[in-house]
């Protein structure tokens, strides 16, 4: 395998994340967390360049891939004409007046990892840069439409990596509906970000860029709308992380996903759950945040038969606090495999295995350095190869 890998790797944050550019990052890195900065460490592995892009902790998937796109190009981010007027949004958001890195194109690819949500992120974005978006082509007369829109870029990614991705939606929106959690969950991130992100402070923490909405300000404007209005607005739209996470949103996005042909695409899922010696019954073993217990409990309870069930039953309700394990490996409308080290091909997921601990010791958090190191020294192996492959 590769020792140095020439093209950018791209780390994306998932649910209420943060990048490295906000003032969060400095005191707890999102990637490396209690382990140590993950950016780092990918450029100690041999990684020329490293980074850790910010997006909206809580917007949608489409929403996330436009601002990323945005970042790494260096442009005012386009939330497409066609799309912004579906859902009554402001097109444009912020302007970034550089790129990321200097001359990503066909010649400079990247490598994109993704955790949780930010894998369906960069899948999106894989999408939209090779094949384009109809809807937009249709809708935006050509010298004002987004690049990320017109497609013809399907050489500009080399590899996907996610892990904890809730490829196939998560059972944990079904249960926080069921039980009255998700309206107050997203009622204080809502509250919050609408407070915080009118204020100086907005950036200098955790940057929500949701301007699109005007629910925080866009950086050096004071452009944000009535609150009550907003978060009115943000209830019924289908815009939201909380329709793509669900079964019915994250299908619809299967949906509109291609799996790229000269992609090499790698997914790790995690598990928190197992048995007692002498036990029947499965509980959340696993667990480094304390938090992910008391979720992982609810969803691998939720459905009362599950402990008489099948090893695919297992599959279907384990979980690593957040996300199943069936869901984390691929989604369910592309083409799969067990990881095979002799046979690392693009155009296929290739399924890594099933790795023990919770959601959040995917990125590090309260969990042994040694172990989350082993973790992605084995991912900057797997992404350099590819490279040296495609190449």
């Amino acid at each position: 395998m590769a020792e140095i890998c020439e093209y950018p790797v791209i780390l994306v944050h998932g649910m209420f994340g943060w990048g490295e550019g906000e003032g969060i990052n400095r005191k707890i890195p999102y990637w490396g967390a209690s382990s140590g900065d993950l950016v780092d460490f990918f450029r100690e592995c041999g990684a020329k360049e490293c980074y850790a892009a910010s997006v909206s902790p809580i917007s949608s998937a489409w929403d996330r891939a436009c601002e990323l796109y945005a970042q790494l190009t260096g442009t005012r981010v386009d939330y497409g004409k066609a799309h912004s007027q579906k859902y009554n949004h402001r097109r444009y958001g912020r302007t970034y007046e550089k790129p990321l890195f200097d001359s990503w194109s066909a010649e400079k690819k990247i490598h994109l990892i993704g955790h949780s949500f930010g894998g369906n992120t960069v899948r999106l974005l894989v999408h939209l840069l090779e094949n384009g978006a109809k809807e937009e082509q249709e809708a935006t007369p050509e010298d004002e439409i987004s690049g990320l829109f017109t497609g013809g870029k399907k050489d500009w990614v080399c590899s996907v990596v996610t892990l904890c991705s809730l490829h196939n939606g998560t059972l944990a929106f079904d249960v926080c509906n069921r039980y009255h959690i998700m309206p107050v969950l997203e009622g204080t991130a809502y509250n919050y970000a609408g407070i915080v992100g009118r204020t100086r402070l907005n950036g200098k923490f955790v940057d929500f860029h949701m301007e699109e909405y005007g629910l925080s300000n866009t950086p050096g404007k004071k452009d944000a709308l009535p609150l009550r209005s907003v978060k009115k607005q943000l209830k019924k739209t289908d815009d939201s992380i909380r329709y793509d996470m669900s079964y019915e949103g994250a299908g619809k996005l299967n949906e509109r996903i291609e799996i790229s042909d000269n992609v090499y695409y790698f997914s790790y899922a995690f598990n928190a759950v197992g048995k007692k010696p002498g036990s029947k019954k499965y509980k959340p073993l696993y667990i480094s945040f304390p938090f992910l217990k008391a979720t992982s409990t609810l969803l691998l309870y939720d459905d009362r038969r599950f402990n008489s069930q099948t090893e695919d039953r297992f599959e279907r309700f384990a979980n690593d606090g957040l996300v199943n394990i069936w869901s984390a490996k691929y989604p369910s409308d592309e083409p799969h495999k067990e990881y095979d080290p002799e046979n690392i091909v693009p155009g296929i997921w290739n399924v890594m295995p099933v790795q023990q601990g919770d959601h959040g010791a995917a990125i590090g958090l309260m969990t042994d350095s040694e172990k989350t190191h082993k973790l992605y020294k084995e991912i900057y192996d797997l992404i350099s190869f590819a490279e040296s492959e495609s190449r």
